[in-house]
């Protein structure tokens, strides 16, 4: 029975992890530089990050893992894409809607790029107050 309940937490813990590293993008609420910005802070904290999106805003998220993979702080892990059926008020009846999944890992050079990032900034910041 103990083995069960073991089996049951880690699969919780697995759902739980799963959803901290998500980013939900969409492209009327925030800039597209936010993004790239929060997809770099979970990569500090987790190993990978997923960005996801409907709609519209599959641009925004494609655009924000390109910036991330060519200014290498990220790699492509997987994505995925998929149709869901979203309940349209007006209309009363579900419209589908396309989604896509990008998960992408930390780059092997990612710990020195952010390293270089903030000295840049520390050196700005400096000069500012001088």
């Amino acid at each position: 029975m103990e083995e069960i309940t073991e089996g049951v937490n880690n699969m919780s813990l697995a759902i739980d992890n799963q959803k901290k590293n998500r980013i939900q993008v969409s492209n009327t609420k925030k800039p597209l530089f936010f993004y790239v910005n929060l997809a770099k802070r979970y990569m500090q904290q987790y190993t990978d990050v997923e960005l996801s999106a409907l709609g519209m805003a599959i641009a925004t998220v494609v655009t924000v893992a390109e910036i991330l993979k060519n200014n290498g702080f990220a790699v492509e892990k997987k994505i995925m894409t998929s149709t869901v059926d979203i309940k349209d008020d007006s209309r009363g009846r579900p419209v589908q809607k396309a989604k896509i999944e990008i998960t992408l890992a930390k780059s092997e050079k990612f710990d020195e790029i952010m390293a270089a990032a903030n000295e840049e900034k520390e050196a700005a910041e400096a000069q500012e107050q001088s």
